[in-house]
């Protein structure tokens, strides 16, 4: 199986290409103390999130690149699909705190502990620089190879209140993970977070590869991934 993939930072958003959601949150969740640092109406007030998500999402991919007996070098700048962001957009009501929207978020998914005060934390940066997509990776065998990349996008939408001043509402959005991985066209994806190296797969192989169809655990075939969406 040559399939490899490598998770390049512990922590790493919006998706041209929408990866499997890892997991999805209806409903108010448990409400979130704002910090002191909350620049909305007033200070000390509340966050409750809802409709918060999780997904990877492919960044990058390459050509189908031809490597010949004996391997040899894959030395690309893959072709970039989507560009993370750290983001939070105020629809309604003041202006609020974007770095504390942000660590209320990173809190609610579990990225920043509840003693974080999300100074120097990179998932409240919102000038957080985004991953490299230039690879130099050297495979061993022969085949039909595509280098690709993703992100875990988390994404959320949150009402903010504070005393009697009027609820500010906004959407959220960061990453928390970012990886990559190598594939071969004519070998069924079975690795974990296979779904995006399937869609990686349709793109740069096409639909019929045995890659972009993928392979159960019972060693049968699995449905391709729709791509986009």
């Amino acid at each position: 199986m040559r399939i490899k993939e490598t998770f390049l930072s512990a922590c790493a958003v919006a998706a041209l290409l929408a990866g499997t959601a890892a997991c999805t949150s209806d409903g108010d969740g448990p409400a979130d103390k704002a910090g002191p640092t909350t620049a909305a109406a007033c200070k000390n007030g509340t966050y409750t999130w809802f409709n918060v998500d999780k997904k990877d999402v492919l960044t990058g991919i390459s050509e189908k690149q031809k490597i010949g007996k004996g391997g040899g070098d894959l030395a690309t700048t893959l072709k970039p699909l989507h560009t993370p962001r750290t983001a939070v957009t105020f629809e309604k009501g003041a202006r609020g705190d974007a770095k504390a929207a942000l660590l209320s978020l990173g809190r609610r998914v579990g990225e920043v502990s509840a003693e974080d005060d999300g100074v120097s934390h990179e998932f409240t940066n919102v000038r957080r620089q985004v991953p490299s997509l230039v690879s130099h990776t050297r495979v061993t065998g022969a085949g039909n190879f595509v280098d690709y990349a993703w992100v875990e996008e988390v994404t959320g939408d949150f009402r903010y209140t504070c005393g009697t001043e009027k609820p500010v509402t906004g959407r959220a959005v960061g990453w928390t993970i970012d990886g990559g991985g190598i594939l071969e066209c004519s070998e069924p994806v079975v690795e974990q977070r296979e779904r995006h190296a399937m869609e990686a797969a349709l793109l740069a192989c096409g639909p019929d590869a045995p890659a972009a169809k993928g392979r159960s655990k019972s060693g049968g075939p699995s449905q391709a991934p729709k791509s986009g969406g």
